[in-house]
């Protein structure tokens, strides 16, 4: 079963991908998406089976691949509750989207490349989320970076897209070079790859006593508490990379300019999970390091704030909905960095639901309006796309969390969202206030701007053209049913799976239905208490959440529908903050003026100096220009005609008769 998980995906690319002119179009889009849903259904089976059943890990050997000196990496599935979880959530959104890309792709000539592509990249995150070893993480995590490129760069031929993908490509780099760093430390303190090594010698080596030297970095002796620190922060920076995490997050927004199908792939379930999904798997050597943990609540705390500060300025529909993506996962690596790797996970599985129903829901209303995706000239399609509209209403209201406190009705954000702001309350470590604060801020800020999003596409008087006006239509039924199930999910995989995800109150022992879910997939050590404490956090922390989308709502309420003229006036009124949001905290420009500018003159210098100047001034156009230039004169006197070569004679008989006339004779 799990090889048919895998590999259907990659056959699906083969057969779109070398068979496109034999089998036309409309069969890559089927035989991809048939394999796709074939995947998907085997994956909540396993989900089921091993989620829910009993056993340790499944190690299924597929291949002997490495095998240098004492280093052994074999292609082998790991098989445990993270896994299938992973499992779940790549291939039931990505089969929807295959399914959605029918519709919305019908009338680009080269589908089958972009089904292709689609099927490469999740067959790429399968091989990372089912990965024994980092070796072969490593190889899906580049293998989700190259698909990422072709599919952000899809449109070729549009300049803003081949950037974009460039974009993504590069800052990507910088993050899998702390990873493959990481990679490497691991191996010299454990002297093996392998997970099941890996995590069965950790705890004795950060128990052994300190002050020997176990690794050197940039010229620094480290013991072994310092090692697994400085390990786990390099394998935090790959993830920082991948989960656009603060300063790193750059590439995400930008990597709207590819059709909106990959936005929902890339943002919901595949890429931007990577790195969420590396420190969960590696929790049984993050939990040896407060240090690393403290970074991980701090950045995720950071980039939260961050990205929803962004959000709420922003105007392109699916710019929107990608800085909210980049905020939630703020969210998830807080829960990481407390060390709630349940809740965490949780959150990534609620928010593949509702995030990839907003973005396929904004790919609708693109459609609908020809191509259109500037919310200030949309307005009043509320009527003209009900379908759509009530889905995205379904997504707005999952991704702020509506339900009834100290209850168990809510939307899938609710149960998941509020899980971490909790556990953020009640963390150890000493960013968790920092954190708790700015999660509940940033509960404000997602309400505000996801309601401004629902009330600027949807509600008021039409801003659009009377010409897109009336080619206004609903997508067809082949768009709208992954509409449909993801909807579903958005609205009960929450309430479904609390218990099991977070652990539930059974005869007063919270960790009952955690640890029967997780069983050995998630470590959490000794003095790890968190799934016991964050259910009796203070009331006002578990209404915080209802009360900042409460508040976030009436806002937006007042702003886009009773007073429109209020954001206007308010941008107006405090022109040097509403520049700096909506320029992103300008961390482009600082990187433009840091190291894209010195970079650029730096080779230009080297260019015009080194290569032209030095190179091609002494080499091509300095010495073997000067030989070439004396050949062709010692050429000219090669002419061929015999009353030359005679003339010459005699003028040399007659200088040699000179000379010993005049010069010899002495």
């Amino acid at each position: 079963m799990y090889h048919a998980i895998v590999f259907l995906p990659l056959l699906g690319f083969l057969t779109a991908g070398l068979f496109a002119s034999t089998l036309g179009s409309k069969a890559c889009e089927y035989i991809t998406t048939g394999f796709l849903m074939i995947s998907a259904v085997l994956s909540w089976v396993a989900f089921f089976s091993v989620g829910f059943g009993s056993g340790e890990p499944q190690i299924i050997q597929v291949l002997d691949w490495l095998n240098v000196g004492d280093l052994t990496a074999n292609w082998s599935f790991r098989i445990d509750t993270l896994t299938v979880v992973m499992l779940v959530v790549v291939n039931t959104v990505s089969s929807l989207v295959h399914l959605y890309s029918i519709g919305y792709m019908h009338h680009d000539p080269h589908r089958p490349r972009f089904f292709a592509y689609l099927s490469l990249f999740t067959f790429a995150m399968l091989m990372l989320v089912t990965s024994n070893n980092l070796l072969q993480m490593f190889f899906g995590w580049e293998g989700v970076g190259l698909a990422s490129y072709l599919l952000i760069g899809f449109w070729f031929k549009k300049p803003s897209a081949n950037k974009a993908a460039m974009k993504a490509f590069v800052v990507n780099r910088v993050g899998d070079f702390g990873f493959a760093l990481g990679i490497f430390g691991i191996y010299i303190l454990f002297g093996s790859i392998e997970f099941s090594t890996i995590f069965a010698s950790v705890q004795g080596f950060a128990d052994a006593e300190g002050g020997k030297e176990v690794l050197n970095f940039l010229g620094y002796s480290l013991d072994n508490h310092s090692a697994i620190t400085i390990i786990c922060l390099l394998l935090f920076m790959g993830a920082m990379g991948k989960s656009a995490q603060f300063l790193l997050h750059t590439w995400l927004p930008d990597a709207m300019e590819g059709p909106t199908p990959v936005s929902a792939l890339i943002h919901a379930a595949t890429m931007v999970t990577a790195g969420v999904f590396l420190v969960a798997r590696m929790s049984p050597v993050f939990e040896y390091s407060q240090t690393a943990l403290t970074v991980v609540t701090f950045v995720g705390a950071l980039t939260a704030f961050f990205a929803a500060t962004v959000g709420l300025v922003q105007n392109d529909i699916k710019r929107v909905i990608a800085y909210s993506t980049c905020s939630q996962l703020g969210y998830m690596f807080v829960a990481l960095g407390v060390g709630a790797y349940g809740p965490a996970i949780f959150h990534l599985f609620t928010h593949a639901f509702f995030k990839a129903l907003l973005f396929l829901g904004a790919g609708s209303v693109i459609h609908a309006v020809s191509d259109e995706q500037d919310m200030r000239r949309m307005g009043g399609l509320r009527k003209h796309i009900p379908k759509t509209y009530w889905s995205m209403m379904i997504g707005t209201i999952a991704l702020t969390g509506v339900g009834i406190p100290f209850t168990y009705i809510g939307t899938a954000g609710f149960f998941s969202k509020d899980a971490i702001i909790e556990s953020a309350y009640v963390g150890a470590n000493s960013m968790s206030g920092f954190a708790t604060g700015m999660l509940i801020v940033a509960a404000l800020f997602t309400s505000f701007y996801s309601w401004r999003l629902i009330f600027m596409t949807f509600h008021g008087k039409p801003r659009a053209s009377a010409d897109v006006m009336g080619h206004i239509h609903e997508s067809p039924n082949v768009m709208l049913i992954p509409l449909y199930v993801l909807a579903a999910g958005a609205l009960f995989s929450g309430i479904l799976f609390y218990t099991a995800f977070t652990g539930h109150e059974v005869s007063g022992h919270h960790e009952a239905w955690y640890n029967a879910f997780w069983k050995t997939a998630l470590f959490s050590g000794e003095g790890n208490h968190i799934l016991t404490d964050f259910h009796h956090v203070p009331t006002i922390i578990k209404l915080s959440p209802f009360i900042a989308m409460i508040t976030g709502f009436a806002v937006a309420f007042w702003f886009y529908i009773i007073n429109p003229g209020i954001p206007k006036e308010l941008a107006r009124q405090q022109p040097a903050l509403y520049q700096f949001l909506l320029n992103k905290w300008y961390i482009d420009e600082i990187y433009d003026f840091l190291f894209v500018r010195p970079s650029m003159w730096l080779g230009r210098f080297l260019w015009k100096k080194g290569d032209g100047a030095v190179i091609d001034g002494l080499g091509p156009d300095g010495i073997a220009a000067r030989v070439q230039g004396l050949s062709g004169l010692v050429v000219k006197l090669q002419s061929g005609f015999l009353y030359h070569y005679a003339f010459a004679m005699l003028i040399g008989i007659a200088a040699l008769i000179t000379w010993a006339m005049f010069g010899g004779a002495g």
